[in-house]
């Protein structure tokens, strides 16, 4: 079948199985090699190898909980948006979260995946305690911090590398409601925004939407907005005897793939005035439920397809801490001088560096999706040489099309991962269509 990430680019024909148990699983590993698949969440070719695609999500039971620390013993194909139904009600929500809820754990443990609380918590990899892996001798390895480090720290951000993610135990952590008190303000400029990160670092979640076609003056103007878990007392009399239940929103869908020119700079630019102008309406403070706040794109299902028949690309880059503001105001100014317009432009603060092959470093994060057009790739080439004049990288998770010597060039720790991955046996049973063109 055609397989593709969530950016609908690039498609590839590819054999997709979906294994019931842990003895098919073994079957498909004699077969040769092959790379784990949750949700379909990843947004290019990471989770694609044409000769053999494993769908995990049959592996999705929750196995144990314990209440008193908060750890959740899962399967890899277990849904986020399931763990939080099951867990919100007791007072329990992730510890770290990515933008969607439709990613199973064993792709978050993949992608080693970071929320707007990198700066104070750091992405997932601080809340797992351990990880169970078929590794590529069809053998079963638990692995942690004390037993096995190498293979736990690789497997956090190792993109479904280093073997197939099969349980994991993560914690979550403990809230009194299941709404956000968020602190909306708006930036005149990207500096302002940065700025407003900066004077604020004890803020739980942090993020900042950018218009990125907004030139001379108001180029990075931003909304910027600051969220805390929301106590029993800052909830309104009404809502304080049921603090976990929200209103039920209907859920709407995008049911086509949209003609290519929705998407176009006259369309984005009258977009981004009027919620840039509404944002500005909205300042200051005001509580949310935690679904608008931390996935209001799930509401609208298959919103991917907005971006018509051909997909986009998701370009999101992290830049240190000391060349945050100038380079992030070059990719601006070169987006905006491209005529190629950004639908989404996202900018995150980021903590400190993890292990393995992590993506964020302490500095400032960038997200860009770019609709899929004649220049894009140009454009987007573009876009990594000034990452890398910067000092930056790239996610890996985002990637559909960044090259091979990009990667090298960007990552330092790629010897090391590569080395790893040939000494251990895991580069001849666990393949990508994105690790083979990444030469990894």
């Amino acid at each position: 079948m055609i397989l593709s990430g969530w950016g609908n680019f690039p498609r590839l024909d590819a054999c997709l199985l979906r294994p019931r148990n842990l003895g098919d699983l073994r079957l498909a590993l004699s077969r040769g090699p092959l790379i784990a698949r949750g949700n379909g969440r990843a947004y290019g070719d990471s989770a694609i190898n044409p000769a053999q695609t494993i769908d995990m999500r049959s592996f999705n039971r929750m196995c144990a909980f314990d209440s008193t620390s908060g750890q959740l013993i899962a399967e890899a194909g277990v849904l986020l948006a399931d763990i939080i139904s099951v867990f919100l009600p007791r007072g329990w929500f992730p510890a770290v979260t990515p933008g969607t809820k439709f990613v199973t754990l064993g792709g978050m443990i993949a992608a080693d995946v970071h929320g707007k609380n990198h700066h104070c918590d750091g992405s997932i990899r601080n809340f797992v305690d351990w990880i169970e892996i078929l590794d590529g001798n069809g053998n079963t390895r638990k692995c942690s911090r004390e037993e096995d480090p190498s293979l736990f720290e690789f497997t956090i951000g190792g993109m479904g590398l280093t073997g197939v993610i099969l349980r994991a135990a993560i914690r979550l952590r403990p809230v009194e409601s299941g709404y956000i008190a968020q602190d909306l303000r708006p930036a005149a400029t990207l500096s302002d925004a940065i700025r407003l990160f900066d004077e604020n670092p004890t803020a739980s979640y942090s993020v900042a939407w950018i218009d990125c076609l907004a030139r001379g003056q108001k180029m990075g103007r931003s909304l910027v907005m600051f969220g805390e878990h929301a106590t029993r007392a800052d909830l309104p009399a009404e809502r304080r005897d049921k603090p976990f239940s929200i209103p039920a929103r209907r859920a709407k869908s995008f049911p086509f793939d949209a003609p290519s020119f929705v998407l176009n700079p006259w369309s984005l630019a009258l977009f981004n005035e009027a919620y840039y102008r509404n944002g500005r309406r909205r300042a200051g403070r005001s509580l949310l439920d935690w679904d608008a706040y931390f996935y209001p794109l799930d509401s609208i299902h298959d919103w991917n397809r907005l971006y018509g028949r051909k997909g986009f690309a998701q370009f999101q880059c992290v830049l240190p801490l000391a060349s945050s503001d100038l380079g992030m105001r070059v990719l601006l100014d070169t987006i905006s001088k491209s005529g190629q317009d950004s639908f989404l432009a996202v900018l995150k603060r980021f903590g400190a560096e993890g292990g393995g092959l992590s993506f964020p470093m302490e500095g400032y994060s960038l997200a860009l999706d770019f609709p899929i057009h004649r220049n894009t790739i140009d454009l987007l080439k573009r876009l990594d040489s000034i990452v890398l004049d910067f000092g930056g990288r790239f996610y890996l998770a985002k990637d559909a099309r960044m090259s091979a010597d990009v990667f090298s060039r960007s990552e330092q720790r790629r010897a090391a991962f590569l080395d790893t991955r040939t000494k251990e046996g895991w580069r001849s049973h666990f393949t990508s269509a994105q690790s083979e063109r990444l030469g990894i």
